[in-house]
């Protein structure tokens, strides 16, 4: 047990900070269930779980529990792009058409992989609409993106790519491996490190994810037509967050299938050992990504307002958030990560050799300083 005996886990001698706020996270706000798993220098330092992974029956959160973090999924698909260019199988700046000759048509033919990790393609939403069964079937999906014209000029303005960039980068790892990305993302990392973190869910770890609620107030979207609203539903083919429906995030149907844009299921120590991973290595491992790697991935590749005009302070490099004073504080210049719509959030960092995440059910929204909290009791320890 650590310092607060009604949570379980434990953090090293030095890093108590972190287990106040994670403690103070269930005084302060309507916390259910949430953990936070941090590593420094490839060493496991703090592993937290407290509180209900299902309000209906009192399920309580355990160190196997996994929850819907909707886009941390990307930091799965990013980094096994990464991964594949440092092995020299894909090059970021050549254009998708090179791996994926279908794509190069209707005004895509210039769109590069790194245009669509820096969601400045113009893909970010899609003109047909593939109902919730054909999109496990992933070709009506792939063949969509095939046919749509992009909705302004490439890489000339940025909007965020939510489920599209799962699927495109996807669709790339695909043809270069033969595996979807999902199966690949196991195969080369998952598995590998035994990471509790699933693009598909299998019907065996059903049982361990938590049920996700949403925090009274919390904002809806905007109307069906708005393209904020396209984005996240698939032109409503999914329901956002949809908690008590079909094809919303607590349907099993919807975590079984391949949303590698935002449809991962995961523990806060896997997507945790991921970043570590990636940032220093773990157990002795050698890290996944090399140095060169990193300082391509964090380069800035998109900020300021975006194509619908809001600037919401995010920088992103390829395929990660960047270290955003405004929207999210990490530790610096060559930070990385994703966050999810319900508060989750993880990075990795090769510079102070930390990888982080936090991850919960209860949905709060806009503002929401949970994680912040957490990553700013790390950042007062490694300064201490």
């Amino acid at each position: 047990m650590g310092r607060h005996s009604e949570y379980s886990g434990w953090a090293d001698e030095g890093l108590g900070a972190v287990a106040d706020a994670f403690a103070r996270n269930f005084a302060e706000f309507p916390e259910l269930g949430a953990a936070v798993t941090v590593f420094v220098d490839g060493r496991q330092v703090v592993n937290l779980w407290g509180g209900v992974a299902d309000e209906r029956t009192g399920r309580p959160w355990d160190a196997e529990t996994t929850v819907p973090v909707f886009s941390c999924a990307k930091g799965l698909v990013a980094v096994a792009a990464h991964l594949l260019a440092q092995e020299g199988r894909l090059d970021l700046d050549a254009p998708v058409g090179r791996y994926w000759p279908e794509f190069a048509r209707h005004g895509k033919e210039a769109i590069t992989c790194r245009m669509v990790l820096g969601h400045r393609a113009g893909l970010a939403a899609l003109d047909r609409t593939v109902p919730f069964e054909e999109i496990a079937d992933w070709t009506p999906v792939i063949h969509a993106i095939e046919e749509q014209r992009p909705l302004w000029e490439p890489g000339t303005a940025y909007e965020y790519h939510g489920h599209v960039f799962g699927f495109l980068v996807g669709e790339v790892i695909r043809r270069l491996t033969g595996l979807t990305p999902g199966a690949y993302v196991r195969q080369a990392i998952g598995e590998p490190l035994g990471l509790r973190a699933w693009i598909g869910l299998p019907a065996a770890e059903r049982g361990h994810v938590a049920r996700l609620v949403e925090a009274e107030g919390r904002p809806p979207l905007p109307g069906p037509e708005h393209l904020l609203t396209r984005v996240v539903t698939m032109n409503g083919a999914l329901a956002f967050p949809g908690l008590d429906e079909p094809h919303g995030w607590n349907d099993p149907a919807l975590h079984a299938m391949e949303l590698p844009g935002a449809g991962a299921v995961a523990s806060a120590h896997g997507l945790a050992t991921l970043y570590a991973a990636a940032a220093t290595g773990v157990d002795g491992r050698e890290r996944l990504l090399a140095p060169d790697t990193v300082t391509d991935a964090v380069r800035e590749v998109s900020a300021g307002p975006s194509w619908l005009g809001f600037d919401a302070g995010a920088r992103w490099g390829s395929g990660f958030l960047l270290d955003s004073a405004a929207f999210r504080p990490m530790l610096g210049a060559r930070s990385f990560g994703n966050d999810g719509a319900g508060g989750q959030f993880a990075f990795g960092d090769d510079e102070f050799g930390v990888g982080f995440a936090y991850v919960a059910n209860r949905m709060i929204g806009h503002g929401d300083a949970r994680a912040n909290r957490l990553i700013e009791a790390v950042r007062e320890c490694l300064d201490g």
